[in-house]
C-alpha cells in the first residue's frame, strides 16, 4: 500500500513562485501571468514569508482607476484605497501571512482555508523560512487515492485492531470512496467508534454498515452521525 497522505508535505507543492517585497506592480501581475498563479508569497531576506500578495490586493488600481471616492466610501474603504496607491510587494501584501506547517494536517489545512477564504496557504518551517505551497485542489488529491487502497488502510488499521476476536467476520468493501461494513458486529456500541475512524483515512467519502448481532442477519444500519464535539 501506497504511503498514506496525512499531513501538508504529502500533498504541497515545493516548487514555489515567489517575489521581493521590494517587487514592483508590473512585475507581480507579468509574474501571475507566467506561472498562472492568484496569488503570490512574498519574501524578505533569505526566504521568510512576510506577506503573501494577490489579485484581491491588486485589483483596487483598477477599481479606483476613474473614480473619485466621496467621503463615506473613503472611510469605508480606507485598506483598499491605501493599496489602489501602493507600488511594490511590500505595500500590496496582506500580512502577516497566513501559513502552515509542513506536518500540519490536511485538515487542519482545509480549515485554515475556509476559514480565512483563501485559496492556497505558503508551507513555512519554524523560521518561517518558505518550504512550499499548498492549494485547495492539493488538499483534494487525497480523493484520488483508489478504492483498494482505502480498503486495505481500513482493513489493516481499523477492523483488524478493533475487532481482535475474529476480524474476519466483518468484510470491507469500498465503492468510490464510500466504505461498506458487513457481516457481524458483536458489540454494537462499537458502531459510532468504527464510523469515526473511517471517517477519518483520507481519502474515505463516507461509511454505511449492513451488521448483524450473534445469531443474527446482517440488517442495513444508519450510519452513526459524524461526531462534532471536537474531542
Amino acid at each position: 500500500m501506497a504511503r498514506t497522505p496525512h499531513s501538508v508535505s504529502d500533498v504541497m507543492t515545493q516548487t514555489v513562485v515567489a517575489v521581493g517585497q521590494d517587487a514592483r506592480f508590473k512585475e507581480i501581475v507579468e509574474t501571475m501571468e507566467r506561472w498562472q498563479v492568484s496569488a503570490l508569497p512574498v519574501l524578505a531576506g533569505e526566504g521568510r514569508v512576510i506577506g503573501v500578495v494577490s489579485e484581491a490586493d491588486l485589483l483596487p488600481k483598477e477599481e479606483f482607476r476613474d473614480v473619485d471616492p466621496d467621503l463615506l466610501q473613503r472611510s469605508q474603504r480606507l485598506e483598499a484605497l491605501r493599496k489602489a496607491g501602493a507600488l511594490t510587494a511590500g505595500d500590496l501584501m496582506s500580512a502577516p501571512a497566513l501559513t502552515v506547517h509542513a506536518d500540519d494536517s490536511i485538515a487542519q489545512a482545509a480549515r485554515a482555508m475556509a476559514q480565512r477564504s483563501v485559496k492556497r496557504l505558503p508551507v513555512v518551517d519554524a523560521q518561517g523560512m518558505l518550504q512550499g505551497i499548498v492549494s485547495r485542489s492539493d488538499l483534494l488529491k487525497v480523493f484520488l487515492r483508489s478504492d483498494e487502497d482505502l480498503a486495505t488502510e481500513v482493513r489493516t488499521e481499523i477492523v483488524d485492531r478493533l475487532f481482535t476476536e475474529d476480524p474476519k467476520e466483518v468484510r470491507v468493501a469500498v465503492t468510490d470512496g464510500v466504505v461498506a461494513l458487513q457481516g457481524r458486529i458483536h458489540d454494537r456500541a462499537l458502531l459510532p467508534l468504527v464510523a469515526r475512524l473511517v471517517r477519518a483515512v483520507e481519502g474515505v467519502v463516507d461509511v454505511t454498515f449492513d451488521v448483524g448481532a450473534d445469531g443474527e442477519p446482517g440488517a442495513e444500519e444508519e450510519t452513526p452521525a459524524p461526531d462534532d464535539s471536537g474531542t
